[in-house]
C-alpha cells in the first residue's frame, strides 16, 4: 500500500511564498504557524505519475482560466444565481425529478430547491446539536428511490454524529438511526454523504482534533464509512467494520468518476490540503503525514494545495474532471482527471468573486450547484448571502 498514488501537483502561488500564512484550526486547514515555501511534487518525489511535470496553478485573485491536460484553454459560462438569502448551505443531493435537497447547517432546515429557485422546506430535522463545525451536514438520496423514497442526513447530537434515515414523499416519515457513535468534536465532524457506484452509502468523518483518532482502526473518527442502507458494514468492507479507509484528518468531499474511481478531498493542518484517489482499506497517513511522506505503508495523495488556496469542501465530478469547493480559497477547482483516475494541470476559477465556496453537487442536467458558505462565522455575508450558483461545466 506504499505511495502507488504518488501526488499530482503542489499548487504553487508566488504570492504565498513571502507571505504569511495565519490558518485557524479546522476548517480552514490550519494551527497558525508559518508553512514553508511550496515546491512542485516533482521536485520532491521525482516525477508524479499522477502528475503535468512542473504544474503550478495560477493563484491571483480573480483568476477564472482553465486548463486541459493537453494545453488547450477553457473558461466555463459565468455562473447564475438560483437562490439567495439562505444559512450555511452545508450539502446537496438531487431527487430524479431534478429538485435537490439542501441541508443548513446552523438552522437544521432540510430545504427542497427546483431547478427554478423555488425554496419549499422539506422539514426541520430534530436532535441536531449546531455548534462549532457541527449541525446538519450532509444529505444523500438513495439511487433506489423511486422505489423506497429514502433520503440519509447525517448530523451533530448532543453527544455524537449520526447518519438517520428518512422516508421523503413530500414530508419527512419513518425516522430511523441507522448509526451512532460517531465522535463529535468543536472541529472535524466530517459529515459528507453519498452513495457511491456501487449502491452503498459513504459517509465521511473527522477526528475532532484528537489526531490519534485517525489510526485507530476500531474508532468511526478519521475514516470513510461503507454501509448499507440499514447502517451495517457493507459486503466487501476491509476490517469487518463500518470503516472502508482510515487515516483521515477531516474529509469533506467525496465523488465518483464515470470509470468508477472514488476521490476525496481533505483539510490539512499547516502547509497541504489534499485530493486522496481512495481504495478499499489504504492508510492516508493523518497524523503521521500531512501532503507526501513517501512513507511505506501510507498512500499518497494525488495532489496537495497550500491551504491558503484550499481548505476544499464538496466535490464533484463533471466532463472529464473534478469540481472542488474552497472555502479558505474562495474559489471553484477544476482538476482534470484521466481514464486511469491521475490528475492534469489544475485552475482555479472565479477566485474571490463569491467568498467562501462550500458545496458541488452535479445536477442531472448537466450544470454543477454550488453554495457559498459566507453566513458560517467565518466569512464576511454579502447582499443575498448565502446563495445557490448554477455553473455550466467546460470540458
Amino acid at each position: 500500500m506504499a505511495n502507488r498514488h504518488g501526488v499530482g501537483a503542489a499548487l504553487l502561488g508566488a504570492a504565498l511564498l513571502s507571505a504569511t500564512v495565519a490558518c485557524a484550526p479546522g476548517e480552514e486547514g490550519g494551527s497558525g504557524r508559518t508553512p514553508p515555501p511550496l515546491t512542485a511534487a516533482s521536485d520532491v518525489t521525482g516525477a508524479a505519475p499522477g502528475a503535468t511535470p512542473g504544474a503550478t496553478a495560477d493563484a491571483t485573485p480573480g483568476a477564472a482560466t482553465g486548463a486541459t491536460p493537453g494545453g488547450g484553454e477553457t473558461t466555463p459560462a459565468r455562473p447564475r444565481t438560483l437562490v439567495t438569502g439562505l444559512a450555511v448551505p452545508w450539502a446537496i443531493a438531487f431527487l430524479p425529478g431534478g429538485d435537490a435537497l439542501v441541508t443548513e447547517r446552523e438552522s437544521a432546515r432540510l430545504l427542497r430547491v427546483t431547478p427554478r429557485g423555488e425554496v419549499h422546506e422539506a422539514g426541520v430535522i430534530e436532535g441536531v446539536s449546531a455548534s462549532g463545525e457541527g449541525g446538519l451536514l450532509g444529505v444523500a438520496v438513495s439511487p433506489r428511490y423511486a422505489g423506497d423514497h429514502f433520503v440519509f442526513v447525517y448530523y451533530t447530537a448532543e453527544n455524537d454524529n449520526r447518519i438517520v434515515r428518512y422516508r421523503y414523499d413530500g414530508r419527512l416519515s419513518d425516522r430511523r438511526v441507522i448509526v451512532t457513535g460517531i465522535p463529535k468534536g468543536a472541529i472535524h465532524n466530517g459529515g459528507r454523504l453519498a452513495f457511491g457506484p456501487d449502491g452503498y452509502l459513504y459517509a465521511s468523518t473527522g477526528e475532532t482534533g484528537e489526531r490519534g483518532m485517525a489510526q485507530d482502526r476500531n474508532s468511526l473518527g478519521g475514516k470513510i464509512l461503507r454501509m448499507t442502507t440499514d447502517g451495517r458494514p457493507a459486503p466487501g468492507n476491509p476490517f469487518g467494520t463500518l470503516v472502508w479507509t482510515y487515516g483521515h484528518r477531516n474529509v469533506q468531499g467525496l465523488a465518483w468518476d464515470d470509470r468508477g474511481h472514488m476521490y476525496a478531498t481533505e483539510f490539512g493542518q499547516n502547509t497541504y490540503d489534499e485530493i486522496n484517489l481512495i481504495e478499499k482499506g489504504h492508510n492516508y497517513g493523518w497524523p503521521e503525514v500531512e501532503g507526501v511522506g513517501g512513507r511505506p505503508g501510507y498512500t499518497d495523495p494525488l495532489l496537495t494545495w497550500s491551504t491558503a488556496e484550499a481548505s476544499p469542501s464538496g466535490l464533484a465530478y463533471a466532463r472529464g474532471a473534478l469540481w472542488a469547493a474552497a472555502l479558505r480559497g474562495e474559489r471553484l477547482w477544476r482538476v482534470p482527471v484521466d481514464a486511469s483516475g491521475r490528475v492534469g494541470r489544475p485552475a482555479a476559477l472565479y477566485t474571490g468573486e463569491y467568498g467562501r465556496l462550500r458545496a458541488v453537487a452535479a445536477a442531472p442536467d448537466g450544470t454543477l450547484w454550488v453554495s457559498t458558505s459566507n453566513r458560517d462565522g467565518r466569512g464576511s455575508p454579502r447582499d443575498g448571502d448565502d446563495r445557490i450558483l448554477v455553473v455550466r461545466p467546460s470540458s
